[in-house]
């Protein structure tokens, strides 16, 4: 008998789906967005949304296991981790005095990532939030050209790196959830 959970997926159309076409909450069977900033932004947004979905209906407890040691990495703490990131995102393209960090010490998003229904609640409107933020800072730029903040960071740049930033904790988050209750799928 072994303590790893069966692999299993919820979509019956295309058993390596995460869900059937009509239960998919992206928007992939409609038309592609025109131009380079909503085509960007349309990315975005999926991978956000695949990376709540990767959470879904799981217990606080699950949320906060860790992959194998010796990382700390689980999906509450990626949770919190995007939600700094966004945050920095925020503070490279602003003028003014840095926001304070969320978490603290560098692995704080990670290491505080605790089974408590409370954290995760927290994780999650702390997510919103960042991404809100950063979101709406960007919107005053729709210029992909424009450099912003003391380093000069295009826009463009931005995008295209929280875009990456996303992909690669989507990756992550397939295979904790796997290790977590064995559901599969893109």
């Amino acid at each position: 008998m072994s303590d790893q959970p069966a692999r299993w997926s919820q979509a019956s159309v295309h058993p390596d789906m995460w869900l059937d076409p009509d239960d998919d909450p992206r928007d992939s069977d409609s038309v592609s967005p025109d131009g380079e900033l909503a085509t960007l932004q349309d990315f975005l947004k999926n991978y956000r949304i695949t990376l709540r979905m990767k959470c879904e209906g799981l217990t606080p407890e699950q949320l906060a296991r860790r992959s194998v040691p010796p990382s700390t990495m689980s999906l509450l703490g990626l949770l919190r981790h995007l939600a700094e990131t966004e945050r920095d995102w925020l503070n490279w393209i602003s003028d003014g005095e840095p926001l304070p960090k969320l978490y603290g010490d560098p692995d704080g998003d990670f290491d505080g990532a605790v089974a408590e229904q409370a954290e995760v609640d927290a994780a999650y409107e702390a997510l919103a939030r960042e991404q809100a933020a950063t979101d709406a800072a960007l919107a005053e730029h729709p210029d992909l050209g424009v450099r912003l903040g003391k380093d000069g960071i295009a826009v463009r740049e931005l995008l295209v790196h929280r875009i990456e930033e996303y992909a690669r904790h989507c990756g992550h988050a397939d295979l904790l959830r796997e290790r977590i209750d064995g559901r599969v799928g893109q």
